[in-house]
């Protein structure tokens, strides 16, 4: 039984592996492609797009957050008792619900276009609304048979699917954005066909999908066929076991009546929509900047004006998603550790373990923050061609050190059974923002959009962090959280103003902004570990101690000789 055990847990880490290796590469690769969205389309098309983009994901997050998790898990209780009517019905009932859910989705973004368009206060958004509905015809069916693979612990098909998906998204804007723009084509028009890449990538992960599952039952009727004898193909031919022999979709009708078809689709969605819901807090704050940002730059000029603001506003938001996608990469490793522990009811290893993750995504996200704000200018340069919205830049680098703080309290919570407090948490986060949008961009632009961003996410930080030390007990030392840090702050500030200063009289080029950028990242990066490292705000023992990495880390570290022995 043991054996099995271990089979079975060997399964579950592989599938988790592979799951957060796909998402990593799809998430790189949504991130990254704004680089060349803007540099081929300009910042109007950058605004219009970044301006639409939230709105899709939020009916996508609608869509399909919940229900993969929810088939999954009604899919894996069918398997383990061999229930295979019982998979089918599953997967045929979520199946019609995506469908439904994709139809109305796709139209009310495609005939409610022009009103949405009202609504958030620029007629320049109707072309990329409208190019972005197809895809809600296409990735609502796949996550449907991505919770089916799931629930058969199959982690395969999701992974391929959501990386095929993302790269040819990434492929078909690419060429949409050069075509448009050699032909002349307006502002408008061009984020359309940007967008328009979302359903080509819906489409092809779709079919990807379909070919596992045409697979699937091609090997399903062979190991029917292999395993009954001339006695069973009779029984079959008159008509006993049919539906046993020819597993797909369309037995499915029949299952669900077996299985009470109400209570089946009363139990997904009990299960699924509070994960949508709290799925949606995170999309939720820039949701915020899509519907208020327009209206309350109006008097910084026309629509395409406006929406040229907004894109340079966003210019900033990419690299602060690579470290939040750092940040829940890494934060996924403390998960199962904190719930065993919760399990065991060992109060002290859960302690530990808190403190080790707050320090830290603390200093990554302090590193990462200040480094990021102190390149600001040669970074814009690098990535975007020009200089404009640098000190917009610099501020929105300063969410990254609470984005990283909510990411892994977040996570934590989760691993200790509070599941729904982080999402209500940014929620408020969420309202927040819309007050101080509301304030601050009449009198301050997009700037004061950034500075709105760092307070709504230091507080949904500091909410999460005040729950998490209350239910635990633990208690922070300040100066190892403030003072300490700030010394290595100091330092590597120092490494990198000293690399600007040298590089001043140079002259100016996008070659080397981009000699300087990485050149900075990389100083300030070895001059942050180090002051880390002597300071011993991370020891030894501390390092040794992350979740699977550490012990790797600590080998690098000691062969770099930036950690001392203890």
């Amino acid at each position: 039984m043991k054996s099995g055990d271990n089979h079975v847990s060997s399964q579950l880490l592989k599938g988790a592996a592979v799951l957060s290796l796909a998402a990593i590469i799809t998430k790189l690769l949504g991130t990254l492609q704004k680089i060349p969205l803007q540099n081929i389309g300009g910042d109007g098309v950058f605004g219009i797009y970044n301006t639409v983009y939230p709105f899709y994901t939020i009916l996508l997050t609608l869509a399909t957050a919940g229900f993969p998790t929810a088939v999954s898990k009604f899919v894996a209780e069918r398997h383990a008792r061999g229930d295979e009517r019982g998979k089918r019905a599953v997967l045929w009932l979520a199946t019609f619900m995506m469908i439904a859910l994709g139809l109305v989705g796709s139209a009310l973004m495609y005939f409610g276009a022009p009103q949405l368009a009202a609504m958030i206060g620029s007629s320049q958004l109707v072309p990329a609304l409208r190019s972005s509905a197809p895809a809600l015809l296409f990735i609502p069916l796949s996550a449907a048979l991505r919770g089916y693979f799931q629930g058969l612990q199959n982690m395969i098909p999701t992974a391929v699917s959501q990386v095929t998906e993302q790269a040819i998204r990434v492929a078909v804007m690419i060429v949409f954005l050069l075509y448009l723009s050699s032909a002349g084509a307006t502002e408008s028009v061009i984020a359309g066909g940007a967008l328009s890449g979302s359903a080509f990538g819906g489409a092809a992960g779709l079919l990807v999908m379909l070919l596992y599952w045409a697979g699937y039952r091609r090997q399903r009727r062979t190991s029917a066929e292999q395993s009954i004898d001339v006695n069973q193909v009779r029984s079959i031919a008159v008509g006993s076991g049919s539906n046993e022999a020819h597993p797909g979709l369309s037995s499915g009708s029949a299952s669900v009546a077996g299985e009470r078809g109400r209570a089946l689709l009363s139990s997904l969605l009990r299960y699924a929509i509070p994960i949508c819901l709290a799925s949606l807090a995170v999309p939720l704050i820039s949701l915020v900047d899509t519907f208020t940002l327009p209206r309350l730059l109006s008097s910084h000029g026309d629509e395409l004006a406006i929406m040229s603001a907004v894109g340079v506003y966003n210019r900033g938001i990419p690299l602060v998603q690579l470290v939040t996608m750092l940040a829940s990469s890494l934060s996924v490793l403390f998960i199962p550790v904190l719930a065993e522990m919760n399990i065991r009811g060992d109060t002290a290893g859960i302690q530990r373990q808190l403190t080790l993750a707050l320090r830290w995504f603390w200093l990554i996200g302090l590193a990462s923050s200040a480094g990021l704000a102190l390149l600001a200018e040669p970074i814009n340069v690098m990535l975007y061609q020009d200089a404009a919205g640098s000190g917009t830049m610099a501020w929105i680098a300063w969410t990254a050190a609470p984005s990283a703080l909510v990411t892994v309290t977040a996570a934590l919570l989760q691993g200790l059974g509070y599941v729904r407090a982080p999402a209500f948490h940014l929620l408020l986060a969420a309202a927040l923002k819309t007050a101080l949008n509301a304030a601050l961009v009449p009198q301050l632009g997009i700037t004061g959009a950034a500075i709105a961003g760092i307070i709504a996410y230091a507080v949904a930080a500091a909410l999460n962090l005040a729950l998490l030390l209350r239910r635990t007990g633990l208690r922070p030392d300040a100066q190892a959280a403030l003072l300490r840090p700030a010394g290595a702050i100091l330092a590597l500030a120092a490494a990198v103003l000293l690399l600007r200063l040298a590089a001043a009289p140079l002259p100016q080029s996008r070659l080397i902004a981009a000699l300087v950028s990485l050149l900075g990242v990389l100083l300030g990066a070895a001059v942050f570990a180090v002051a880390v490292l002597r300071t011993r705000l991370l020891t030894a023992a501390e390092v040794a101690a992350l979740p699977r990495l550490g012990p790797k880390l600590l080998k690098l570290l000691r062969k770099l000789r930036l950690i001392r022995p203890e």
